[in-house]
């Protein structure tokens, strides 16, 4: 997701939040918000009157029985009335209320004025419209960049960046035809790396490098292809691989984690500085993340972030994606009492993944509620490093943060059998 060098830049793009979703947003669905009602049934049951909501993707997050408040019909008959916290989007609420009238019941909006989520996509096709990038540090934009007088480099980048553009899910991801160039840069990034990782790494992730040196090809003489690597990890885990045109910006880039899809660059570093990216590029997306990926439990992880970002505040976007960054990206484990890495970003950076296991920098104990709240640093190594007992430890904490940290009103579930996105209200009657 993101390189070791762009340190703070995921956190503050998560904090513009607003406004980078403000452009990507308007060919969306637009805004959702909570909705009071008072529906009075005609002997229809609770659960007809959810499902008729439900059928119109209205999500029913509060149900209130108002006991003793009896309203005479026409014909004479007392009817029950319910007071209903519901929440969606002005088209899904207004569709939603006609098919309730449409079974006999009257329902009126009491109060309907607050907005309380965000659009999320509901269908994973629907993550074509989750590809919203920032561009501040591409090749033509940044000085900085190595690749900034390379117009070569800089034709081929966006020529490589425009297949993401129009990848369509479920088709193959194109093959790149790497340089011979491109091809060196990867030889010197995965030899001077895999040494390092000898010592620094956790097992997990040595051992499913081996996997993948076995079963889709790595080597340091050859770039894996996209498609090759996201068979075998959609065998392996359920997750499989996106062609990504960028930097995708956070929210868009969790929502894809909760259909296990991981959004991957495939264009390489610039030659000029192979042990140095301004931005992720497929050295630190396949040699970083895609080991740990194979783990069952670590990728369950990785999507539960994803269903925990769906619809939520800006405001916890960005704690979401400060969770990430601190353990999927940078974050550090126990094993037999010795401390080791797995964050993506460590394990594709030579730098930083010696600093961050010497005595230099804080390791402290990973606690959700808190790790969320620790600002890192933009230009420098991280001086604090959170620390995982077990993958499964931090997994039952990321799910209980989310359920208790995230204000949304409902739970979300994935079906990988049809490629939706199930919602769960919380129901308190």
């Amino acid at each position: 997701m993101t390189s070791t060098s762009r340190r703070g830049s995921l956190i503050r793009d998560a904090e513009n939040a607003e406004k980078e979703n403000a452009s990507s947003s308007s060919s969306k669905s637009g805004f959702w918000k909570k909705c009071e009602i008072v529906v009075t049934s005609a002997g229809n049951t609770m659960s007809q009157i959810c499902e008729k909501l439900k059928n119109e993707d209205v999500i029913v997050s509060y149900i209130e029985t108002r006991n003793g408040t009896l309203i005479k019909n026409v014909a004479g008959n007392s009817n029950t009335s319910f007071l209903i916290t519901c929440i969606g989007n002005d088209n899904d609420i207004t569709t939603g209320l006609k098919r309730l009238e449409s079974i006999g019941c009257k329902a009126t909006i009491v109060n309907g004025t607050e907005r309380t989520a965000e659009w999320f996509p509901r269908h994973v096709t629907e993550l074509e419209l989750c590809r919203g990038t920032k561009t501040d540090y591409e090749p033509d934009k940044d000085s900085n960049h190595p690749g900034f007088n390379d117009p070569v480099y800089v034709e081929r980048r966006n020529y490589i960046s425009n297949i993401a553009h129009f990848y369509k899910h479920g088709t193959d991801i194109p093959t790149v035809d790497y340089t011979n160039e491109d091809r060196q840069t990867w030889s010197v990034v995965y030899k001077t790396l895999k040494r390092l990782h000898a010592t620094h790494a956790c097992k997990v992730y040595k051992d499913n490098f081996q996997r993948l040196e076995k079963e889709c090809g790595y080597s340091p003489n050859k770039i894996p292809q996209l498609q090759t690597v996201s068979e075998f990890l959609k065998e392996q885990t359920g997750f499989q691989l996106q062609p990504a045109p960028g930097i995708i910006t956070p929210r868009d880039f969790l929502a894809s984690l909760a259909f296990k899809v991981f959004q991957c660059t495939q264009y390489i570093r610039h030659p000029a500085s192979p042990m140095h990216s301004p931005e992720p590029d497929c050295c630190h997306e396949l040699i970083g993340h895609i080991p740990m990926l194979l783990d069952p439990t670590f990728a369950l992880y990785s999507q539960q972030i994803g269903l925990a970002s769906l619809g939520v505040s800006d405001s916890d976007i960005t704690k979401l994606a400060t969770l990430y960054w601190f353990t999927v990206e940078f974050g550090l484990c126990k094993e037999n009492n010795v401390l080791k890495a797995y964050g993506a970003g460590l394990m594709s950076s030579y730098g930083e993944l010696q600093h961050a296991l010497s005595d230099v920098p804080m390791h402290l104990p990973l606690q959700a509620e808190k790790t969320c709240l620790q600002p890192y640093e933009d230009s420098v190594y991280q001086p604090i490093y959170f620390v995982s007992e077990s993958f499964d430890e931090a997994f039952n904490q990321v799910r209980a943060f989310s359920q208790h940290c995230t204000k949304r009103g409902f739970d979300i579930t994935y079906n990988e059998n049809d490629g939706y996105i199930q919602t769960v209200p919380y129901i308190n009657l």
